[in-house]
């Protein structure tokens, strides 16, 4: 399974063979620094790993009197890897949201009709969550138990409910998306 940031990286490079420059201008339009900061130096040192591990394949250009640069693009091997870590990333539940969160910018990856199946995977997942922490939650509490530990739990229903709602209006959007192409 793939990083935060070699996910979001090898997903740049499979919609396009991109440069590091390229990449962190493209990250920079995405606004991602609000919510997912990758900082250059990460940038460099991912793609460097990704190189490594034959996920992309590098090439080095010159074009006029700019400096030599590499331009990446995404493996045989990259395209599998970045495939298994985007349903693993789907389909499970990670309360740092981000995982999620950079999986679906690239849900297109995948065929509407899987997109669709991958998301109600999704929403089965947060059900079970919210079900077995809801259930927790509404027993009689030990009264021995910290306070933190109550409100702790109660703040994990709440991020399993907004993961659920706004995995709900993804699949919405899909599902609306789809049939106005048909």
């Amino acid at each position: 399974m793939l990083s935060k940031s070699a996910t979001m990286l090898l997903g740049l490079i499979n919609k396009q063979p991109v440069n590091a420059y390229e990449i962190i201008k493209i990250l920079e339009s995405m606004n991602v620094k609000w919510w997912y900061n990758i900082a250059d130096s990460t940038v460099y040192a991912t793609l460097r790993a990704l190189d490594k591990k034959g996920l992309i394949i590098g090439v080095s250009e010159k074009n006029g009197n700019m400096p030599l640069r590499t331009v990446y693009s995404i493996s045989d091997k990259g395209k599998e890897e970045l495939r298994d870590t985007l349903i693993n990333s789907i389909i499970s539940f990670d309360y740092d949201s981000n995982t999620f969160s950079i999986a679906a910018f690239f849900l297109d990856f995948f065929q509407v009709d899987e997109q669709i199946s991958l998301l109600e995977k999704r929403v089965e997942v947060l059900k079970k969550y919210i079900i077995g922490i809801e259930k927790w939650v509404s027993q009689p509490k030990d009264r021995t138990a910290p306070f933190q530990h109550i409100t702790i739990v109660e703040r994990m229903v709440n991020l399993s409910k907004a993961e659920l709602s706004g995995t709900n209006k993804l699949l919405e959007l899909i599902k609306i998306n789809q049939k106005g192409n048909e």
